[in-house]
């Protein structure tokens, strides 16, 4: 019997490798969804944004949010939400203060999110600063103060039972936005 050489092993080798068929390329879905929320959709509007990285919130000061809200902020984190991030304001047990989204899409979007933050059959009627409009809501151990002008609206909640609060915030945020 003769032995094979080393040159016809590889030989061989190579014409094994070559003509197993090709791998096909599998594509596996992701589950994890996309990390921004969409600031307007034909479908109606947003989900509610989720914080995804620390802050600083880029409209409003946490020395200011501190002071009107009546709590020490101890951290600050923002959503994925552009041109404006929503902002998570937390107090220094953990949990979270004041929350302030602004939503800029269309309009019926926007009037939309105010009257599922601050529903008007249930809500206080809002209107301030000038020109906007909206509800306002306090209860036991929350409030809201939501407002929409146009294509943008203006969404406030905090820890606090007074709406007074959150509504103080809300003007600054949309002075400070120039909006």
């Amino acid at each position: 019997m003769k032995r094979a050489t080393p040159a016809l092993v590889l030989l061989l080798c190579a014409t094994a490798c070559s003509t197993s068929p090709p791998k096909q390329q599998v594509t596996i879905p992701t589950s994890t969804p996309p990390t921004a929320t969409p600031q307007s959709t034909d479908q109606g509007p947003p989900t509610t944004p989720e914080p995804v990285a620390d802050g600083p919130c880029p409209y409003l000061d946490s020395t200011f949010v501190a002071d009107a809200n009546g709590q020490h902020v101890t951290k600050v984190r923002i959503s994925a939400d552009k041109p404006h991030p929503a902002c998570f304001f937390y107090r220094p047990d953990g949990t979270v203060q004041l929350t302030v989204r602004v939503y800029v899409g269309d309009a019926k979007n926007a009037k939309a999110l105010v009257d599922q933050a601050a529903p008007i059959a249930t809500s206080n009627p809002a209107s301030s600063p000038p020109g906007w409009k909206g509800g306002s809501l306090g209860q036991d151990k929350s409030s809201v103060y939501a407002v929409a002008k146009d294509v943008t609206a203006v969404i406030v909640t905090s820890n606090q039972a007074q709406s007074t609060k959150p509504r103080r915030v809300a003007e600054k945020a949309i002075t400070a936005l120039g909006l």
